[in-house]
């Protein structure tokens, strides 16, 4: 089986998880406790004003029918209307998908970066005092919820020091173009970046650090040894790329964590993303935007582990057939 054959059928497997995920929203949403008519109509309306209001916008129907319509309406391209932002659904995600992407991509970077790199030099410097120090520190780090570790940064970087800014993607009172408009997104995208990313930094070090002991103990390590090689270079150029498998692995394993996590670092931060619109409208029961954004999030999240399993066959096609 070649890797693309590989690909299309895991992609093809994704497709009833995603109708799945999309049907337990729709119920769910519908199901919780709320009227969201209130926030279309207000509060002192009359009865027939609400009736003609749900009636307006189809919650008058039984939620197999508002299931259908919004099913058949999504397949022509309509996302329906927000209540909350009084705005198409499209429209609102096309305006928050990027900052979201933007945050969620650093994150990434810094967890992949920073967990490889940690696991890398703990390896080629395996000093006691390292090896503890790694265990305990992505105990710790893993151990910690977002919004708990997002406002001690908060705290300690932003107002004690003052070293970096917080709250939005840009500065609130300056203007910024061309190369300080970049520079002034950096600044506000590093603590909102650093918090979702160690968690999952974490996980990288441990899992990658373990890997690379099993790695350095193998029969082709230990000739590379004896042929004069040093520690660096069995490290880097015979180890670490055997662990490219298991970290593209963690990250399609862990990618929804990540999303998870950025609605509440995103709502911490005043992060202008999708994960904050969507927890605000959640608790408004703004049903069209709430059931349309975790489709498309649910979809990325089965597509990205779709294709890292694509990755990892094409790495080691011995999975292709497992």
């Amino acid at each position: 089986m070649t890797a693309s054959r590989f690909a299309l059928r895991r992609l093809l497997l994704a497709i009833p998880v995603v109708l799945g995920i999309t049907v337990l929203t729709f119920a769910l949403i519908h199901l919780a406790p709320g009227d969201p008519i209130y926030l279309l109509a207000g509060d002192g309306g009359s009865p027939a004003y609400y009736a003609d209001m749900r009636v307006k916008f189809g919650l008058d129907r039984p939620i197999p029918e508002q299931f259908a319509r919004y099913v058949g309406a999504a397949f022509r391209g309509d996302l329906g209307y927000s209540f909350t932002y009084h705005t198409p659904v499209s429209q609102v995600i096309a305006d928050h998908t990027p900052a979201s992407l933007l945050l969620g991509t650093a994150a990434l970077v810094l967890s992949i970066v920073g967990g490889a790199g940690l696991a890398l030099l703990v390896t080629i410097r395996p000093l006691a005092a390292f090896e503890t120090a790694l265990r305990v520190g992505c105990a710790v780090v893993y151990a910690a919820p977002v919004f708990w570790t997002g406002q001690i940064l908060i705290l300690v970087v932003a107002v004690k020091a003052g070293l970096l800014p917080v709250g939005g993607i840009t500065s609130a009172r300056e203007d910024y173009t061309g190369a300080a408009l970049w520079f002034d997104v950096a600044g506000h995208l590093a603590l909102p970046a650093l918090t979702l990313s160690l968690p999952f930094m974490a996980v990288i070090a441990r899992v990658i650090r373990a890997s690379l002991r099993q790695t350095m103990s193998e029969p082709f390590i230990q000739a590379g040894a004896a042929r004069g090689l040093s520690r660096l270079q069995l490290v880097l150029t015979h180890a670490a790329p055997h662990a490219g498998v298991t970290l593209t692995t963690l990250v399609g394993q862990h990618l929804p964590q990540i999303v998870a996590g950025a609605a509440i670092t995103e709502y911490l931060f005043g992060w202008p993303g999708l994960g904050s619109v969507v927890l605000h409208a959640s608790l408004h029961r703004d049903y069209p935007l709430v059931t349309s954004a975790f489709v498309i999030v649910s979809a990325a999240v089965v597509c990205s582990s779709a294709v890292s399993d694509a990755v990892c066959a094409w790495i080691d096609p011995r999975i292709r057939y497992s």
